[in-house]
């Protein structure tokens, strides 16, 4: 089955149609992918799929998205933040300490869940491996119990809004997600706890959303607590099953910018 591609006018003229023709094929499509802008899977045989070309000086790279979330264009960059743009793509959107010693990914996924009959935006962050302490060589995943030391709370069902936690914030610019912000050491600005490599879009719904209550929702999950979503309205069957399995902790965060 051929995949169902979209190709702009300009991603075809810098492609070339060769390439067009292998990509509308199948031969050089994948037949899943996370999508550049909600970070969630997305299936080519199944979905409409946008092609998306970061372009920079020298290099260019194809990546596929959603169409219900972005269009294909080009999106153009500099040489140097084409690294970052190729790290968004492959999943590399942020990172904490991992338990051996390295950086681990943070899957930050967005989407809107309905508390006490009001929708209210949200984000998942979910490490791609384990979180030990700082300054442990333990194996331990701590990534939890590090969030509940700061603040966040243990979330045992979706009915109830998470508490808020003072110095926190969502940062947004020209309706991209930037970064989740936390307290600087004591007399500092904000630090960024999690940043995004290149401003990770959201959808009009979940920004709407969020402008409206002026607050954005952060649950966090341990590694491969959420699992693969195919869609951001299955966000809130996925949280309430880590609620019930006793591994979600959430916070309440004011939205930082538009």
């Amino acid at each position: 089955m051929s995949p169902m591609l979209d190709v702009s006018d300009d991603v075809r003229a810098e492609i070339g149609e060769e390439e067009v023709a292998k990509l509308l094929a199948g031969e050089t499509a994948p037949s899943s992918y996370d999508c550049t802008s909600c970070r969630t899977p997305g299936d080519t045989g199944r979905e409409r799929t946008s092609t998306v070309l970061f372009v920079g000086e020298e290099t260019a790279v194809l990546a596929f998205a959603h169409a219900n979330c972005v269009p294909s264009q080009i999106v153009r960059v500099t040489e140097e933040q084409i690294q970052g743009a190729v790290r968004t793509i492959t999943g590399d959107s942020g990172g904490a300490p991992g338990a051996d010693g390295e950086q681990a990914v943070l899957k930050v996924t967005c989407g809107q869940v309905l508390i006490d009959e009001q929708l209210r935006a949200a984000i998942v962050v979910e490490p791609n491996g384990a979180i030990a302490r700082p300054g442990s060589e333990g194996t331990t995943d701590e990534f939890l119990p590090l969030l509940m030391e700061h603040g966040f709370t243990a979330v045992s069902d979706l009915e109830t809004m998470p508490a808020a936690i003072p110095g926190w914030s969502v940062l947004m610019a020209a309706g991209q997600l930037h970064a989740v912000l936390q307290p600087g050491p004591e007399g500092n600005p904000s630090d960024s706890w999690w940043q995004a490599h290149q401003p990770l879009p959201v959808t009009e719904e979940w920004r709407a959303t969020a402008n409206r209550t002026s607050t954005v929702l952060v649950f966090a999950v341990p590694s491969g607590g959420l699992g693969e979503q195919p869609r951001e309205d299955l966000m809130r069957q996925a949280l309430e099953k880590a609620a019930a399995n006793g591994y979600l902790v959430a916070a309440a965060m004011p939205l930082a910018g538009t």
